[in-house]
């Protein structure tokens, strides 16, 4: 009997992996822009996949983990010189994204629709600053390229610089709490 169990989970262990299919991630073909917002205008630029892989069935997602490389962030609204490198200090000091504490960013896909028409829902969790909360977004599929645009309230994230959440009276000078990914994916 129990050679029978062992055979069966074995034969299911082996028409999962000829029907799933893990795809890495080309990070230097990838491409990752955000945007953020404050009353009196906003801020935009890039920031780096470290590594990523995806595993599809069929014409869904059953799993994902992305792995982003905060030390990178640049801005690219702001000429370069002193503002733009005091933006890009501020964003990695401990008032944003404490990047000499958290290195690193890791979205974990965790289940998706399949796939209509080139598009799908996802669901998954988004760690920041060490802090985990679950995200859900829409993915547009295209050859070898995923593409989406994700929502993020950084609140959730301790990420408190200039939120109206957390400190009163702030005039021009609030920070929206929600900021923009949006992601290219390209896999292989």
């Amino acid at each position: 009997m129990r050679k029978l169990v062992s055979l069966s989970v074995l034969i299911l262990l082996v028409v999962f992996a000829v029907n799933a299919q893990e795809l890495k991630v080309n990070a230097s073909k990838s491409e990752l822009k955000w945007n953020g917002k404050k009353v009196t205008g906003e801020h935009h630029g890039k920031i780096n996949l470290k590594e990523g892989v995806v595993t599809l069935k069929k014409d869904k997602v059953l799993s994902g983990k992305f792995v982003i490389d905060m030390n990178s962030i640049t801005d690219e609204d702001l000429p370069a010189g002193e503002w733009n490198d005091k933006l890009i200090g501020h964003l990695k000091s401990d008032d944003f994204f404490g990047v000499q504490t958290y290195p690193e960013a890791v979205l974990v896909l965790s289940e998706s629709t399949p796939f209509a028409n080139g598009k799908a829902n996802v669901k998954g969790n988004l760690t920041i600053k060490g802090i985990t909360n679950p995200v859900e977004f829409e993915t547009t599929k295209l050859d070898n390229t995923y593409s989406a645009s994700i929502t993020v309230d950084r609140s959730l994230y301790n990420v408190r610089y200039g939120s109206g959440k957390f400190f009163e009276n702030l005039g021009d000078k609030t920070i929206y709490d929600n900021f923009t990914l949006d992601v290219k994916l390209v896999v292989e």
